[in-house]
């Protein structure tokens, strides 16, 4: 109920704003499901559908150029997230915009994270002063194909796809995929360090639970080790035929992951 309430009182304030800025409603809600892929202090905010481009700032429409509509769609609605995120840290009117390695240009104060697939956008928000920094992808269960398993799947992580019983395997490796996504997200702003997906081997705590935890063994040196640790600890969960996977480094600590599911 507490979660409840604090939820309610975030999507207030940034109806709120959206007034006093003369903008319409932000269709992006506060997502307490999300958040619980994190330990407390992180807010969470999705989105079903496609975003509306009208709705993004000057200097975020900046950086669409020539980009398809999906693509537009796709930026529209991870800005919007973002911004109803931003909002709970009492940031405001902000222009999330593109860094030259494509990476969103958070506030000073901020740290953060996007991912969108079809049929939704997730955006998490912390504050910099209890997150060095986080990362969260979602993906549609299911829809990485066969034949990316070997690009995506280390041996050991084959082995294991391949034990499962035959419908569940499309879903283990977008968990797989995704884990990897959201841990690349969650080191690069620490480490500008680019990796490949047989870089990490990813482990589920529970899997057959919708939601638990998920470990993260590296199979190189990576710099990353410094800020997470070997093996680091993320977070998973399905729900409405997606998958969201999310990590955390604690901002004077290794990686942190949500209470224990």
């Amino acid at each position: 109920m507490q979660g409840m309430l604090a939820d309610r009182r975030l999507e207030i304030c940034f109806a709120k704003v959206s007034t006093q800025s003369q903008l319409p409603a932000n269709p992006a809600r506060i997502s307490s499901r999300h958040q619980a892929l994190f330990p407390a202090g992180v807010v969470a905010a999705e989105m079903r559908g496609p975003g509306d481009p009208s709705m993004l700032y000057p200097g975020e429409a900046e950086h669409l150029g020539r980009a398809v509509p999906k693509r537009i769609q796709e930026f529209s609605a991870g800005r919007l997230c973002a911004r109803l995120a931003m909002a709970a840290f009492g940031i405001v009117d902000f222009a999330l915009r593109v860094a030259p390695d494509r990476q969103p240009v958070w506030p000073v104060s901020v740290v953060g994270s996007i991912s969108h697939t079809a049929g939704l956008c997730v955006a998490v928000v912390a504050e910099k002063t209890r997150f060095s920094a986080i990362g969260v992808d979602c993906e549609v269960a299911g829809h990485v194909g066969a034949d990316l398993w070997a690009t995506i799947c280390t041996p050991r992580e084959a082995l294991w796809v391949d034990s499962l019983p035959e419908p569940e395997r499309p879903s283990a490796a977008a968990l797989i995929f995704s884990a990897k996504e959201a841990f690349y997200k969650c080191q690069y702003p620490l480490t500008g360090e680019w990796l490949d997906f047989h870089d990490l081997d990813i482990e589920p705590m529970a899997w057959g639970s919708l939601a638990a935890g998920l470990l993260v063994q590296e199979t190189r040196p990576l710099a990353a080790t410094e800020f997470t640790g070997n093996p680091a600890i993320g977070q998973y969960l399905f729900h409405d035929g997606f998958v969201t996977t999310g990590f955390a480094v604690g901002a004077s600590a290794r990686a942190i992951g949500a209470a224990p599911t």
